[in-house]
């Protein structure tokens, strides 16, 4: 038993669980440690809304038509949730909207939350914050919506955790994304 406490405790440093992200499905791409080293990369991923679901043999699509406007992407204003119960310590905007398939200039809007335990989530590429610095949040509030600014070629939002500098792996909870409506509609 003394083993299993062990991989807990050793597991608890390296891995964090965030509330869903959006009320909508969504898909997530991970960038492995090394694969990029900009500020909430190592470790990170990048999240999109997804759909197309229309029919029983429907694939999920992250936009419609061809994706060259930003509200053909499913996820374009879509609002973002708090992804812990914590504090709002940071927040910079990048006013400057992205056309999709370019990437704009860095560094990209960004929202740093803190945990009451010293966990750090940082979002990028969203806009329209409708939270301050200073502001404590819970968990699935809406925070701002999706955007497409900075380094960023389509409208997503790019999450980072970390704990005394150490990167976090993420990991959704599903029990709660099954709480969600939009989740479970398909």
């Amino acid at each position: 038993m003394c083993g299993a406490i062990s991989f807990l405790i050793r597991n608890e440093r390296r891995e964090v669980t965030l509330a869903p992200l959006f009320e909508k499905p969504y898909a997530c791409t991970e960038h492995p440690l090394g694969q990029l080293h900009g500020a909430g990369d190592a470790l990170g991923t990048d999240c999109m809304v997804v759909s197309g679901f229309e029919s029983d043999h429907g694939f999920a699509k992250m936009y419609r038509g061809d994706g060259t406007k930003n509200t053909d992407w499913y996820g374009w204003h879509t609002p973002v949730h708090a992804p812990i119960d914590g504090v709002v310590k940071y927040i910079h905007l990048n006013t400057e909207t992205n056309t999709p398939g370019t990437m704009g200039k860095p560094p990209a809007s960004m929202m740093v939350f803190e945990r009451a335990d010293g966990v750090t989530v940082v979002y990028a590429h969203l806009t329209e914050p409708v939270v301050k610095v200073g502001d404590h949040v819970t968990a699935g509030q809406v925070v701002a919506i999706d955007g497409n600014n900075g380094v960023a070629r389509n409208p997503h939002i790019h999450v980072g955790a970390y704990r005394g500098g150490e990167p976090l792996q993420i990991r959704w909870d599903l029990r709660a994304m099954g709480k969600v409506p939009g989740m479970t509609d398909n």
